[in-house]
């Protein structure tokens, strides 16, 4: 299992990208809706704050399970804000 600091800063990470391939779309793209946009920065950042602080929060007994079900739903997330990436056009 890794450690909850190199976790974290892979979430950072990840988030970071989301953002910035947001931000260059809003910008450099034309077409793009710039609210909806702006919205999905935001949802980036909210689900960055949102998985450090499960990160730092544990359950006690069960972590193996813990992180698994944090695996799938971080998956998930990135998943759903990819998608909402490509359809800003």
């Amino acid at each position: 299992m890794a450690s909850r600091k190199n976790l974290k800063k892979q979430v950072n990470y990840i988030a970071g990208e989301l953002f910035m391939e947001c931000l260059v779309q809003s910008m450099y793209v034309p077409g793009t809706d710039k609210q909806k946009a702006d919205q999905l920065m935001t949802d980036v950042l909210n689900m960055q704050d949102e998985f450090i602080s499960r990160i730092s929060h544990t359950e006690p007994g069960n972590v193996k399970g813990f992180y698994k079900k944090f695996r799938s739903d971080f998956n998930a997330k990135v998943e759903e804000i990819i998608d909402a990436i490509g359809k800003l056009q």
